[in-house]
């Protein structure tokens, strides 16, 4: 008896086959993304959090770039309006100062950006805090760290999870 053992390229030339048969008998189903799993919080992500930070246009005198990406679990769906709180140790004040803290909102495609100072090392590293802490999905705080101090934008995604 002779074993096949599949490899990636057969597992892939399936997957081409089966595309091509269910597309040429209309039986084409659409793309779900059900399995989309929800952001666990990250330890130490809350440190120095200030619940009910101001929505700000930018934090201090800007040059550094928060982004990300807000969708709900299960779906994956962009999420419009969810409120992101950030806050960092950075060139114009420590990550526990009032004035290193602000908010956002996501826009019609989840994304968000909002303008700080410069990231600096804090602990060894240089890294950022972020939160989503309104009622109609799961608290997560996220405190993603940056590649190098010289970076100029940090980027984190939040994937939430109904409450």
């Amino acid at each position: 008896m002779t074993r096949h053992i599949k490899t990636r390229r057969d597992i892939l030339l399936t997957g081409a086959a089966a595309t091509l048969v269910t597309g040429a008998t209309g039986l084409t189903v659409p793309a779900r993304a059900a399995g989309v799993a929800p952001t666990p919080t990250m330890r130490g992500g809350a440190n120095n959090y200030r619940p009910g930070a101001p929505i700000v246009d930018r934090i201090g005198n800007g040059g550094f770039w928060m982004t990300g990406r807000v969708r709900r679990a299960g779906d994956g769906t962009p999420l419009e309006g969810i409120r992101i709180q950030v806050w960092a140790h950075t060139t114009e004040g420590h990550e526990r100062d009032p004035q290193s803290h602000g908010a956002t909102l996501t826009g019609a495609d989840g994304t968000f950006r909002l303008e700080m100072p410069q990231i600096v090392p804090a602990f060894g590293q240089p890294h950022g805090h972020l939160a989503y802490d309104s009622p109609e999905f799961e608290t997560v705080f996220l405190r993603p760290v940056m590649r190098s101090a010289s970076d100029s934008t940090l980027h984190a995604e939040f994937v939430l999870q109904p409450a």
